[in-house]
């Protein structure tokens, strides 16, 4: 008897451990996104204000590296943070975790980890994200985001795309075309998080949780950068 309760409590232990590495690893990856975008909205050739202004949600995948992604399954990992509100009128709130999938990436990122950005650029796309795995280029338009301070002298495929993507490997920004891989909320990472069952819906426009400590940079970034949706006003409703 003694045996089994020193059994049990080993196990329990071990449990416990566990989850708590796994909140250390997905707080670390909140902490990430934050840094990166930091990073990248700091390049003097970046992400154009007035799609950063036109966006309803943002996708942030930090050090994604090659090898990721392949047979195995194995994908990046980041966050998507929305602004707030029933038409996404609001400030920015709390993150959901998301993961990448897509063996196609795997050939486009070189030997160095490689930092994505995606912006979310209106309702239909955030919906799409929150309610089911999304396919980018099938799906959701998808599309290689334009660079410098404004988005003037974009394609119409661009300025049509409901996802625009970003890529930074060795200090060199670009946008970059990530049709076929696909996107999906990372459940387990989020209840490691948030420390109960959650889904994308409840977190990002149920407003279910408040915004942790380790999203407070990346929040309070984009609410000092981008404070209010520029959007198209009949695009929000």
């Amino acid at each position: 008897m003694k045996k089994f309760i020193a059994c049990f409590f080993v196990v329990l232990l071990s449990a416990v451990a566990s989850f708590a590495a796994n909140d250390e690893r997905e707080v670390d990856r909140v902490k990430d996104a934050g840094v990166v975008l930091k990073e990248i909205l700091n390049i003097p050739d970046d992400i154009p204000q007035d799609l950063l202004d036109k966006a309803e949600c943002l996708i942030i995948l930090p050090s994604v590296k090659k090898g990721a992604f392949g047979i195995g399954g194995s994908y990046g990992r980041g966050v998507m943070v929305c602004r707030s509100g029933e038409h996404y009128k609001g400030k920015w709130g709390a993150p959901a975790l998301y993961a990448l999938e897509g063996v196609s990436i795997g050939f486009q990122l070189g030997g160095q980890a490689t930092d994505f950005v995606l912006l979310v650029m209106n309702p239909k796309g955030a919906e799409s994200l929150l309610y089911s795995k999304v396919k980018l280029g099938a799906d959701a338009s998808a599309a290689a985001g334009p660079k410098g301070r404004t988005a003037e002298g974009a394609t119409d495929i661009v300025m049509s795309a409901e996802i625009l993507s970003y890529s930074r490997n060795k200090g060199l920004f670009a946008g970059i075309s990530l049709e076929g891989s696909t996107l999906r909320s990372d459940g387990s990472a989020n209840e490691n998080l948030y420390g109960r069952r959650l889904t994308a819906k409840d977190i990002i426009r149920q407003g279910k949780v408040g915004i942790p400590a380790s999203a407070h940079q990346l929040v309070s970034l984009l609410d000092a950068k981008s404070p209010v949706n520029r959007s198209e006003p009949k695009s929000l409703e």
